[in-house]
């Protein structure tokens, strides 16, 4: 079990600027992707984020090329960058459209080189392979499970990176135990730390709004915004690997059910309250559809 000490806990303090990815990442593109100042600080206000550092989050999401200022009836705001949209597309499909690989599905390895002369390539092959949920067996040689195929050659092929790489699909034949190897090909135990803290963190949240029945659509927000804002990064990092090959009292199964469940109870009040806030300071009303 996760540890106790954390338990009934609030979430650990989170950077304004991941706060605003997610309200980007569920609302903004539903409305042409721009959200007025205004609102953006209201919403952040419910996240007990100052107006502040609401401006300063922006800033530098506005520097790293992700958010642009543009002005909409003649009010401020910021719409996502083309690069932006690109990142929260295909980041849907991972945390919303998780997948988990069977013993049989088989392998798929990674072999690449990357002269020196291109030593910021290899930096980024290797980021990009690690995202997708790739584990390194050798220097050069990372591997996968076998459904990652199609998304990886998307992403490869996107960021210009197919060049430096070869793919195979494979089998494990011998001589070790797999079990054990994937222990060494991914950190499992780090991976599981993290979703011992999610647990942690969100479960007295689900348990609140088991016990108190319908609250606030503002509390909904909030709630629904810290709990996918922490979970996001799982799923990049989780590979997806076969239950026979997990350590046994996987945490990851029950933090998945968590997210899930919150989901299901959150996403819908926090949609309403998003929606009448964006419309209140200059934007239009966010379509029905929650994620």
């Amino acid at each position: 079990m996760p540890s106790s000490a954390a338990e009934g806990s609030e979430p650990k303090p989170t950077q304004p600027r991941s706060f605003i990815v997610t309200i980007y990442g569920l609302y903004a593109r539903e409305v042409g992707g721009w959200i007025s100042v205004s609102a953006l600080i209201r919403l952040m206000e419910q996240l007990k984020v100052d107006e502040p550092s609401v401006r300063s989050a922006i800033s530098r999401l506005k520097r790293r090329g992700l958010l642009e200022a543009r002005k909409v009836n003649g009010t401020a705001g910021y719409g996502l960058s083309p690069q932006a949209r690109e990142i929260l597309d295909e980041g849907d499909q991972r945390i919303f459209g998780r997948q988990r690989a069977e013993l049989s599905d088989g392998w798929l390895l990674a072999v690449f080189s990357v002269p020196e002369s291109q030593r910021q390539q290899r930096h980024v092959l290797r980021s990009r392979l690690s995202w997708l949920g790739f584990g390194t067996t050798a220097s050069g040689v990372w591997i996968a499970p076998r459904y990652l195929y199609e998304e990886t050659r998307e992403v490869l092929e996107r960021y210009e990176l197919s060049g430096y790489v070869d793919l195979f699909q494979a089998d494990y034949l011998a001589f070790g135990d797999v079990t054990e190897l994937v222990g060494q090909w991914w950190d499992l135990e780090g991976l599981q730390r993290l979703y011992g803290e999610f647990l942690s963190s969100f479960r007295p949240v689900l348990d609140r709004w088991r016990q108190g029945g319908a609250g606030s659509d503002a509390g909904a927000f909030g709630d629904y915004v810290r709990a996918l804002t922490a979970w996001r990064r799982l799923p990049f990092l989780d590979p997806g690997l076969p239950p026979e090959l997990l350590p046994r009292d996987w945490y990851g199964v029950r933090a998945a059910a968590l997210f899930d469940e919150l989901k299901h109870r959150l996403s819908k009040p926090a949609h309403h309250f998003t929606s009448s806030v964006i419309h209140e300071h200059g934007g239009p009303a966010v379509p029905a559809g929650p994620r």
